[in-house]
């Protein structure tokens, strides 16, 4: 599922976006100053980022202009949320490197489908539609794994990589890749971390006979196979 940043030192405001955006089957976190918006940036890469023009110390607006003038940041899309209304805030905001500019107040139904469509022009893949193989059927916008009426009890790291699996059938995924893809491409953690998550994706499957989808390939990787093994090491 997406991963949204959410930039808003007003803690009402901040609680209200990050509720709205959990509910439509986003994964949130929030930052109330610029520099703790740096230090998550910097530790997983988000999908996009929500972001306010005033905040303590360094501006919204310095931010993004930070991240446009980075390698790593520089396609990073950001919508900007913030009382400053004037035409030439919004043309600033823009300038600056923002992908689309909204003002406060606003409606929730609003932003939310103007991060869809920032999402499906930046990144179309990362929309979160549902996905079905073998039967096997995973919708982010409820969180629900399950296969006809059995529903599949996971965990979050399961459910991404499972998500994961589902979008890029057939492929082989080593693991630098799925630690790149599934926990983000700043996340320091040991490749062997890969291998404790598929088996716990596996035991979950399990119950619903689907754990075989999920191979193994020597000396490469994981993929998932439309066409489910008859073992799984």
């Amino acid at each position: 599922m997406s991963r949204i940043l959410v930039v808003e030192d007003e803690s009402a405001i901040a609680e209200l976006v990050a509720i709205n955006l959990r509910h439509a089957g986003f994964e949130v976190s929030v930052a109330e100053t610029a520099d703790a918006a740096q230090a998550e940036v910097d530790r997983v890469l988000p999908e996009l980022v929500v972001l306010d023009w005033m905040l303590p110390g360094q501006t919204g607006l310095a931010l993004a202009k930070r991240w446009r003038a980075e390698a790593r940041t520089r396609d990073l899309p950001i919508i900007m949320l913030t009382a400053r209304s004037e035409e030439a805030d919004k043309l600033s905001g823009l300038d600056a490197g923002a992908d689309d500019y909204l003002t406060k107040p606003f409606s929730t139904k609003e932003l939310l489908a103007r991060i869809r469509a920032v999402l499906r022009r930046k990144a179309p893949e990362a929309l979160d539609s549902a996905v079905e193989v073998s039967g096997l059927r995973l919708d982010p916008a409820t969180r629900r794994v399950t296969r006809g009426n059995q529903e599949v009890k996971i965990g979050p790291t399961e459910f991404r990589l499972l998500h994961f699996f589902m979008t890029h059938t057939e492929r082989v995924h080593s693991r630098t890749q799925l630690l790149d893809r599934v926990w983000g491409d700043h996340v320091f953690i040991e490749e062997r971390t890969v291998d404790v998550h598929v088996k716990r994706l596996r035991e979950a499957l399990a119950p619903v006979q689907c754990s075989t989808l999920i191979e193994t390939v020597r000396g490469a990787g994981y993929r998932l196979t439309q066409q489910a093994a008859a073992t799984s090491v």
